[in-house]
């Protein structure tokens, strides 16, 4: 999942967190996604901060 051409991770940007976010509505971890760990924190405080605003679930809907 390429991500070389952002250098900042923006919590708004809903559509790229979701590559971000396994169907269970865990984070893959960097291993798995082949980012940075610089920019495996950016994806992580993004996605807290667009769960804490309602832009992204917390856990997917089938899981309820």
């Amino acid at each position: 999942m390429a991500t070389k051409d952002r250098e900042y991770v923006d919590y708004k940007d809903t559509e790229f967190l979701q590559r971000f976010i396994n169907e269970q509505g865990k984070l893959l971890p960097r291993r798995v996604t082949g980012v940075s760990a610089k920019m495996q924190r950016q994806i992580t405080r993004a996605v807290k901060r667009a769960r804490h605003l309602a832009l992204l679930p917390f856990v997917d809907d089938a899981m309820r």
